[in-house]
């Protein structure tokens, strides 16, 4: 988000739930612990920088080697872990073939979202006493509900069975907090987004400074996709109808399809008309390997792990300029097939194999590897960081958490995947790129959004929440009744009335 220019250093004083206040590091603030945050938020200025800070920890999708996006593609029957081999990233390679366990499950999947909830929990206690306009007050509360909220959600449905935590811990409460049933989780997103929802603008008042924080649109966007989850289907279309508005036209929010579906993967192509909830990078964090995924890093990590490894091309060759990366998320055969001739192929996937038998390119075939490359977020040496830091590091492509034709989906299954509507919105998304129609159906809305999506993180989710894993995953060591959800992290249960979930 645009928001992200501003730094911060974040001093943490709890041990499970780290309480967490931020600063704009131009500021002389003495960082010593508990008298920050009794120090911090003043003004408005502070109480933005708290803001940003809150919003920061949505970077948890494509920031970092521990990235949400690559370690979902990883558990989905479209990609393989990858890597330089069955050592590079247990957690992630565990996932992949479903021998995750308390102890080679990644912490940062547990730590960093409770890290955005504790510093959403700090900010909404001191809100209220900022000496800033009461509108703004409003508006700054009701995006950070709607913050805590995402965080939540992202919980819930990797760990299902957390404690719910509303307000700021002391060190010593970290020790006693409890699970409670994922139905208070949820009630408590449903009330953070509706509060949030009835605040919040339609449209950003001044995008060149304000684009990709929330809005109504975003919010309603959000909670649809939460109501489906929870099996609120009539809920979910109604919040997803105003999102949507008429299929292939543009709604309310000024949301629409773009015209070329290659479009989306433009790394210049930034806050264009689908997206709903971008993560936004920058290339100018100067990111560097002594502080890569901690927290300070602004750049995005799928673009180097999802490129083939030892990447060339000889002289004269028409092959893209592509950087050399690390070959993680390579593309299974099932997934190559169920593109090939698709109008969506040639945006999605990199066949190296054919290059290589061209002529044109050639690469270093590694762990896992089909010859075959996630290239939605493959950049080229010209996108390459003239900055400080590693330039392996200092990607700028952003990534979408949601966007319009996952939201149209969403909306045709909410449907029941029958009726006008919800056919009107699978058309829209198949004639965006120039297929015809197919009879609406579950099936064939699950399909479009295997091609849609692909490589975007959602496949997982998708095969769970539809109790289709087992099938799809089950050459893979999939375990019904275990692994829907993911192990507890080891030293988030250590000296806590924490409990490991089932089968773990």
């Amino acid at each position: 988000m645009k928001l992200r220019n501003i730094k911060y250093s974040c001093i943490a004083f709890g041990v499970l739930f780290a309480t967490i206040s931020c600063s704009e590091d131009f500021l002389t603030v003495d960082p010593k612990g508990q008298a920050l945050e009794n120090n911090y938020y003043k003004n408005e200025s502070e109480a933005y920088a708290g803001l940003v800070a809150v919003y920061d920890i949505m970077g948890k999708q494509s920031k970092g080697f521990e990235n949400m996006i690559c370690m979902l593609n990883a558990g989905s029957d479209d990609f393989f872990a990858g890597g330089g081999g069955a050592g590079d990233g247990a957690g992630i390679h565990a996932f992949d073939n479903y021998t995750l366990d308390q102890i080679n499950m990644p912490a940062s999947f547990w730590n960093d979202f409770y890290q955005g909830i504790s510093r959403a929990n700090i900010l909404l206690v001191k809100l209220p006493s900022v000496d800033m306009d009461a509108a703004k007050i409003a508006r700054f509360t009701a995006e950070t509900k709607a913050l805590r909220a995402y965080y939540y959600f992202e919980l819930v449905r990797t760990f299902k069975n957390i404690p719910l935590i509303l307000e700021p811990l002391s060190p010593a409460d970290t020790y006693n907090v409890e699970q409670v049933a994922p139905e208070a989780i949820y009630a408590q997103i449903e009330k953070d987004l509706l509060e949030a929802k009835a605040v919040l603008p339609n449209t950003l008042p001044d995008v060149s400074t304000e684009a990709g924080r929330f809005t109504k649109g975003s919010v309603q966007a959000l909670l649809g996709k939460v109501y489906l989850y929870e099996g609120k289907n009539s809920a979910a279309a109604a919040e997803l109808a105003d999102v949507n508005g008429t299929p292939g036209g543009t709604s309310i929010y000024g949301y629409k399809l773009l015209s070329n579906y290659a479009d989306l993967w433009k790394i210049s192509n930034k806050f264009n008309t689908e997206a709903i909830i971008e993560i936004n990078h920058t290339d100018k964090s100067n990111a560097d390997w002594g502080f890569w995924g901690a927290g300070n890093d602004e750049g995005n990590s799928i673009n180097i792990m999802v490129g083939p490894r030892g990447y060339s091309r000889p002289a004269g060759s028409i092959a893209p300029d592509y950087v050399a990366g690390w070959s993680f998320n390579t593309v299974t055969p099932s997934l190559y097939n169920a593109l090939k001739g698709d109008p969506r192929f040639d945006a999605t996937i990199v066949d190296m194999k054919a290059l290589k038998d061209a002529g044109q390119a050639d690469w270093a075939p590694n762990y896992q590897d089909t010859g075959y490359f996630l290239k939605k977020f493959m950049p080229l040496n010209s996108d390459t960081s003239t900055g400080g830091g590693a330039t392996a590091l200092n990607y700028k492509q952003d990534t979408y958490a949601i966007r319009l034709a996952d939201t149209y989906l969403m909306e045709a299954e909410a449907l029941g995947a029958t009726g006008a509507r919800a056919q009107a919105l699978l058309d829209a998304v198949r004639a965006r790129v120039g297929l015809t129609p197919v009879p609406v159906s579950k099936q064939t809305i699950m399909n479009e959004r295997r091609l849609e999506l692909a490589g975007e993180g959602h496949r997982w989710f998708d095969l769970v929440r539809t109790d289709t894993a087992a099938a799809a995953l089950s050459d893979r060591g999939f375990v019904v009744g275990k692994n829907e959800i993911w192990p507890i992290p080891q030293k988030d249960l250590e000296n806590t009335k924490i409990v490991q979930n089932p089968n773990y």
